[in-house]
């Protein structure tokens, strides 16, 4: 049996969890954007289903909190898309956590998320996917270029 199913099972969420993350809600409100009691267990559910899908343990809600808080601030950011957006940035998280063998803190990966985002792709998630594709190629190649030495071990 795999630890992330272990870890995070498919369709388990903590009542803790929810709180702590309807708690955010006196932050987001502000920006016209609040979950329910029911879209977080569907976040925390979708959530649960990427670490699977990528092979990731976490303890906890990990980086959930920071892209909510984040991402609510954005001004592309609407409640009808809310829910999907925040389950699709998830998926994008986890996919560069992975891509970039976690040399990325969770931090600073969500702010360069929210900076591309609001920026370079003016709110859209295809255009944010394809920008975090291009950069997860560029770390690849400078990993490999970085642990070849060319023959000449030292």
């Amino acid at each position: 049996m795999r630890l992330s199913t272990i870890f995070n099972p498919p369709n388990v969420v903590a009542p803790e969890e929810t709180l702590e993350l309807l708690a955010l809600n006196r932050t987001t409100e502000v920006y016209g954007l609040t979950l329910t009691s029911d879209e977080i267990r569907q976040l925390l559910t979708a959530r649960n289903r990427t670490l699977r899908h990528y092979g990731r343990l976490e303890l906890g809600i990990g980086a959930t909190p920071g892209l909510i808080e984040a991402f609510s601030e954005s001004p592309y950011m609407h409640q009808e898309v809310y829910l999907s957006s925040l389950i699709e940035l998830h998926e994008m998280f986890y996919d560069l956590k992975n891509e970039t063998e976690d040399k990325l803190g969770d931090a600073p990966l969500i702010e360069l998320m929210k900076e591309m985002f609001d920026n370079e792709c003016g709110g859209a998630l295809e255009l944010l996917r394809g920008k975090l594709e291009e950069l997860a190629v560029r770390f690849r190649i400078e990993a490999s270029r970085a642990g070849w030495d060319g023959g000449h071990g030292e």
